[in-house]
């Protein structure tokens, strides 16, 4: 079970990830004040602003805008359905008969 997984994980190993996480988040929201509009203001939703966090071998460099904004919803999307899992995924280990037809573990 995946709860089973983030239990057996030691106490700073949890930390460390939600501070690396936190650390990402903390350093886009300052690139976005200096270099662009921040997507709560106008910005482009899913582009990250920090140089060489995201692509660092270049194999977006040759697409389009058009393809670049596709792809951004599609990440978008993707990590709606991700988070839409975990929760699934937290239902069925907690509340016992939450997720249908799934055989007891």
């Amino acid at each position: 079970k995946g709860l089973d997984a983030w239990e057996a994980v030691p106490g700073w190993g949890k930390v460390q990830m939600l501070l690396f996480a936190g650390l990402i988040e903390f350093h886009d929201e300052i690139f976005f004040s200096k270099r662009g509009t921040h997507y709560m203001k106008g910005g482009i939703p899913g582009k990250n602003m920090v140089p060489g966090l995201y692509d660092p071998l270049g194999f977006s460099k040759g697409r389009s805008e058009e393809a670049k904004a596709r792809g951004r919803a599609s990440e978008i999307k993707n990590g709606r359905l991700a988070m839409i899992g975990v929760a699934g995924m937290y239902a069925a280990a907690t509340i016992d008969g939450s997720v249908p037809l799934q055989p007891p573990c």
